[in-house]
């Protein structure tokens, strides 16, 4: 794609302006850092624009505080740019599941995903940020075909962005823009964990 322009243009019968405003599936997965960061910047490009924009995050513990969410609601309450709501699913699974609570986990992520469902019958947000959406997929706690027939049958013009390692092919294959992030190397790898600023 150079200098921004399509390869080829497919003959849809859709001017250029109707192509260029089409709302997208989009997957960040894959084993490196920056997944829900990328999906988190998208999310400052939206409220930009005016598009209301609800994040909801499936495994990251509902205590963790990370910058992200601090600064999004900040800009969300400011008056400026877009509203911006943020849903912490349960108490969130933050890596380590802990033992006899993995029924309260999936319910949690089935009342979530019902959430979502309620919210794109009623074109409630321009971008919605499902952060770290693989893994209940991944662990049968809700169903792919389910939630790429949901997308695919969005009303409006909703963008909506999954991260998380994993991806099912088909929620990858009904995504418009998939991105693998791959680690090369990370400070973890010399036996440093995550710090402040960087991972939160």
């Amino acid at each position: 794609m150079p200098q921004g322009n399509p390869e080829n243009v497919p003959e849809d019968g859709l001017t250029t302006r109707q192509r260029r405003t089409q709302p997208l599936l989009i997957v960040h997965t894959g084993p490196g850092k920056g997944k829900s960061t990328a999906a988190f910047g998208l999310a400052l490009r939206a409220w930009n624009q005016g598009w209301p924009i609800g994040v909801f995050q499936f495994v990251k513990s509902a205590k963790w505080r990370i910058g992200e969410e601090k600064a999004l609601l900040a800009l969300g309450a400011s008056g400026e740019g877009a509203p911006v709501d943020w849903f912490k699913m349960g108490e969130g699974w933050s890596w380590i599941q802990r033992p006899g609570r993995e029924a309260d986990h999936a319910a949690d992520a089935r009342e979530g995903w019902d959430r979502i469902k309620a919210d794109l019958a009623a074109e409630k947000y321009g971008l919605y940020v499902l952060d770290e959406f693989t893994y209940p997929m991944k662990w049968g706690w809700i169903d792919v075909d389910d939630v790429v027939a949901t997308l695919a049958a969005r009303p409006g013009r909703q963008h909506v962005v999954i991260t998380g390692r994993d991806a099912d092919p088909r929620l990858i294959g009904a995504a418009d823009l998939v991105t693998e992030m791959t680690k090369v190397k990370h400070p973890m790898d010399r036996g440093q964990k995550g710090q402040r600023g960087i991972e939160w």
